[in-house]
């Protein structure tokens, strides 16, 4: 399987990729999982932080949606959570800048009262065949983004968590397959990946359960803005079922670990590969 040669520029708009990724939009069927909780969702706007926030709603939280400058997806995002009778709150912005970090949890509150569920998904990268051709402020933009906003976000918000609250990190099968022409990234991720297992240890005995989610290849808007068009056509091509995962196979993970069905999870990384095995 592979898609059509596309190329975007970063951060990529989700509507604008062939295939468009699906994000259950109009496939995911909630439980009443999450009634009445609150959730904020980083990179919300499309690929898998969009499932997430559709799925959350629809499971009966009440969303704030974090996105970086994609206005028409981040707008959609807020129409499905509306249809879905929940309330949405959109914050654009930069994740690098640590006040914005810390106006996102703010805003969350006063708006929606506090917060139950933190969802650090937002991620940055490039493709770099050699070391040398990773610029200096790449290399920064990278960390800042991924890792450094998660600890801001993640600081801000557990003094406004109860007993019960979620906190879950986008990792990759990068953090500990990492692709050498993703270096940065990959030592993100693998980062991402050992903070929740700090956390969870840290935050057990307030009752506040952290865990990671490792996709493989999955379609969302970061592929054709960060990877050569080769590398687009055949991607995902290479895992045991053939093709890149959709966001909407995400969403179920992060429904199961934001809610109580989840009550002993906690410290784990879940991998959602398509049969790459981690180990």
């Amino acid at each position: 399987m592979s898609q059509p040669k596309q190329q975007q520029q970063v951060p990529g708009i989700q509507s604008e990729m062939s295939p468009v990724p699906d994000c259950g939009e109009d496939s995911y069927v909630g439980s009443g999982q999450l009634t009445g909780k609150v959730a904020v969702i980083t990179g919300a706007d499309s690929g898998i932080g969009r499932a997430v926030a559709i799925a959350y709603a629809r499971e009966g939280a009440d969303v704030v949606i974090s996105y970086l400058s994609e206005d028409s997806d981040a707008d959609e995002v807020k129409r499905y959570v509306e249809e879905a009778g929940r309330r949405a709150v959109l914050i654009r912005g930069d994740l690098a800048d640590a006040q914005h970090c810390r106006d996102i949890i703010a805003t969350a509150v006063e708006e929606l009262g506090r917060v139950d569920i933190l969802v650090n998904n937002a991620a940055y990268q490039m493709t770099r065949t050699s070391l040398e051709e990773i610029p200096d402020e790449e290399w920064d933009r990278t960390f800042d983004t991924n890792i450094r906003a998660m600890f801001h976000l993640c600081k801000a918000a557990v003094r406004h968590m109860s007993p019960g609250a979620s906190i879950i990190g986008s990792s990759s099968v990068n953090s500990d397959m990492p692709s050498p022409t993703l270096a940065p990234y990959a030592a993100t991720k693998a980062a991402i990946a050992n903070f929740c297992a700090s956390l969870a240890q840290l935050l057990g005995e307030k009752g506040i359960r952290v865990n990671s989610v490792a996709p493989g290849p999955i379609w969302t808007p970061l592929i054709p803005a960060t990877m050569p068009e080769e590398k687009v056509s055949a991607f995902g091509g290479d895992t045991p079922l053939g093709r890149p995962g959709q966001p909407a196979e995400l969403a179920p993970v992060y429904v199961l670990l934001a809610s109580d069905a989840g009550s002993y999870i906690s410290g784990a990384r879940i991998a959602v590969t398509g049969g790459r095995p981690m180990l």
